[in-house]
Parts: structure tokens; C-alpha cells; sequence
């Protein structure tokens, strides 16, 4: 928890990293918590992040059918210096994975460009969030 707490400090910098995220709608459809002021205040802290200049976020909708995400989720991480090649990491039931070959890496970019040009836009997913918070 400490970790990604000082990640997300990482947000606050004047330098932030630029984040890009394509969430499935089934992060709104099971709750996290039978309170729902949880599930409030965690849609409230996407709120303020989708609103951020360097961070897009995009909704995976239902409507638009399954996605070639759906069945492994994966974080592509693309760095400022270019001595540093691109890297996926993926995580499962027991454990996680660093992919960095050329060929694996295009193979998850590939299924992340085909998955941005499906999902919601940044602008239709913050009122889908808003509206779902309100629902609530």
C-alpha cells in the first residue's frame, strides 16, 4: 500500500508521467463494497484525475462488445528516455510478468490501440462516471 501510495504522488509532480487508461465497465457493474460511499469516493478520485491534462481515461463499454483486453489485463509502459524500451507488465492469480520482447510488446500495443479506438471518449466517459456515481 505504501508503494502505490508513492506512486500516486507521482500525479502531484509538475512533471507528471502522462497516463492513459481504458477501464472495462465492469469496474462500475461489481461493487467493491457493500457501502456505497466507497464506490462514491473512488468514482469522486477518477473524477479529479480524468479532469488532469496528462491523464486520459476511457471506458471499455458493454455496448461495444468484448474487447481483446477483456481476458488479460495489462499496464504498457513507455518511457521519456530512449535507451529504455517499452515493457508490459501483466498480473495473475499467483504472480506477474514483465514482458519486454519487441514481438510481445507490439502484440499488447496493438490490442491497446485497437481497444482506445472502441472505448468511450475521455469527454462521454467522465459523464458515464458521473452519471453512475449519481446513481448511487
Amino acid at each position: 500500500v505504501a508503494l502505490r501510495l508513492e506512486r500516486q504522488r507521482l500525479l502531484e509532480r509538475e512533471d507528471a508521467p502522462h497516463l492513459w487508461f481504458v477501464m472495462d465497465e465492469t469496474v462500475l457493474r461489481r461493487p467493491v463494497s457493500t457501502r456505497s460511499e466507497v464506490m462514491r469516493d473512488q468514482l469522486d478520485r477518477l473524477l479529479e484525475y480524468a479532469e488532469r491534462d496528462r491523464i486520459t481515461l476511457q471506458l471499455a463499454e458493454f455496448a461495444a462488445g468484448p474487447h481483446p483486453g477483456t481476458y488479460a489485463p495489462f499496464t504498457l509502459f513507455r518511457f521519456a528516455q530512449r535507451e529504455l524500451p517499452d515493457m508490459v507488465f501483466t498480473e495473475y492469480l499467483t504472480g506477474a510478468l514483465y514482458l519486454d520482447s519487441r514481438e510481445e510488446v507490439a502484440a499488447h500495443l496493438e490490442v491497446l490501440d485497437h481497444m482506445t479506438a472502441r472505448a468511450a471518449s475521455a469527454q462521454r466517459t467522465q459523464k458515464l462516471l458521473r452519471e453512475f456515481r449519481e446513481s448511487l
